[in-house]
């Protein structure tokens, strides 16, 4: 027996990366998964990853961002799995730029997708776990979100603002036996730090490993335990917490 076992679980951004690597662990330990992300050729890899080690999951082509798609597609999981037990908010987007050469499209992009992102999943999925009596939601939120990141001012105001919103509804749902947290990546080996290496000409990522105490970036395999500690239907008495996977590059107490 798993500890998720006929429990439904979405994690957005699942085509690939840290989200992924979160659905089949979830998956692996009895969770039905419901694989949310833009990609839908990718969601589908991910769920045939899934049901190839005989897990049960679904793919979703959904875009976050935009509210009634993401109440029908949660809605339409949920019918069918339910009831809806778990969150986790892993989708996310950025280019590397120094605020001042962004401008407000770029601002407006960014803030979407990491933080009104959430923000829709959540106040859908809040609405049957209320109804259910009990759920969980976690947001892979960013160490950028709690100490600043060069390059990264507006996605880490986003990511700021997606640790506040966990803490604010961990209070407000407190009696309602749903617990709000959130996991703060470092340096991580994924395309969006490929993508920040390319730009610096490679020697960002050589850096980044250097200043890491464990002289390492993390992988997406990193994340899936930490982010199960807190869905775990034995972890009701631990909200509003953010904890950071960065290797002890950050330390917070």
């Amino acid at each position: 027996m798993g500890i998720f076992d006929g429990r439904a679980i979405i994690v957005t951004g699942a085509a690939s990366g840290i989200g992924r690597a979160i659905a089949e662990y979830l998956a692996e330990r009895g969770a039905t998964i419901g694989v949310f992300d833009l990609n839908g050729a990718g969601a589908e890899k991910t769920v045939a990853a899934i049901a190839g080690k005989g897990g049960s999951a679904s793919a979703f082509q959904v875009d976050i961002c935009d509210y009634a798609a993401v109440e029908k597609a949660i809605d339409s999981f949920a019918g069918v799995n339910g009831p809806l037990y778990g969150l986790v908010n892993n989708a996310g987007w950025d280019e590397a730029r120094n605020f001042i050469d962004t401008e407000p499209a770029f601002w407006r992009k960014v803030i979407n997708i990491n933080l009104n992102g959430p923000l829709n999943m959540t106040h859908v999925a809040l609405k049957h776990m209320v109804e259910a009596g009990e759920g969980r939601v976690v947001s892979i939120a960013s160490d950028a979100g709690r100490v600043g990141s060069s390059g990264e001012a507006v996605y880490s105001a986003a990511k700021g603002g997606t640790i506040a919103l966990m803490k604010t509804l961990a209070r407000e749902c407190a009696r309602k036996g749903i617990t709000f947290n959130s996991v703060c990546p470092g340096p991580t080996d994924t395309p969006l730090l490929a993508s920040f290496n390319e730009s610096s000409g490679g020697k960002l990522a050589p850096a980044l490993e250097r200043s890491v105490p464990m002289k390492r970036l993390a992988q997406p395999a990193d994340f899936p335990q930490v982010v199960g500690m807190f869905l775990d239907p034995a972890s009701s008495y631990i909200t509003g917490q953010t904890i950071s996977v960065s290797g002890g590059l950050s330390m917070h107490g």
